[in-house]
């Protein structure tokens, strides 16, 4: 039985400013909020990030350089005492030029794919964990995994299709990262205090 919780974390938007196809790790610096909200939650989740990349599929940079990324996030975050328990990567893309990449996959966000795999390889019960994302194709792989979901609405997400998909609706929508936590803290509080009821 699954017995740890854990936070996923969308990259681009999220932790970090949105630059597009961005490896330079010298532009990397994490958005305001991160570090302070994730070590409120250090104690009882762990930090998973899950990213597409698919640059990688369209020939913009390799899987060395995503690796680069992950480093200096590691770093920044360590700088601050927040520690990261997994990074896990989606770079396919069907409409990629680059083989073997170039192909319809089952990790892409809005899939669950990536979520899955981290929660088989870290022993994370999905119910107790959440995901939080600034565009709904990251509330729908949250959801689709069967965590709960966060949005932060910073301007990312311009299409707001729900499509009648009951996954692509978030369990919050706040206005940035620190929010996010608190809500996370309040829904954790709660949940805690109906237990012991």
């Amino acid at each position: 039985m699954a017995t740890k919780k854990a936070i996923f974390l969308d990259k681009d938007g999220t932790v970090i400013p949105n630059i597009p196809y961005n490896v330079n790790p010298d532009l990397i610096t994490l958005n305001d909020g991160v570090a302070k909200g994730l070590k409120l939650l250090q104690q009882d989740f762990i930090f998973i990030i899950i990213s597409n990349q698919d640059g990688v599929a369209y020939g913009k940079f390799g899987t060395e350089e995503v690796d680069v990324v992950m480093d200096k996030l590691n770093s920044l975050c360590q700088e601050n005492d927040v520690y990261l328990s997994g990074f896990y990567f989606c770079p396919h893309h069907p409409d990629g030029k680059v083989e073997p990449y170039n192909i319809v996959c089952d990790c892409r966000k809005p899939l669950a794919g990536m979520l899955l795999s981290a929660a088989e390889n870290h022993d994370i019960d999905l119910s107790k964990s959440w995901m939080i994302g600034d565009i709904l194709n990251d509330v729908e792989a949250g959801k689709s995994a069967g965590c709960r979901s966060v949005l932060i609405d910073n301007g990312n997400e311009t299409e707001w299709q729900i499509n009648g998909i009951h996954n692509r609706i978030p369990n919050f929508i706040c206005s940035d990262f620190s929010e996010a936590i608190k809500y996370i803290l309040k829904s954790e509080k709660e949940e805690t205090h109906a237990k012991r009821f």
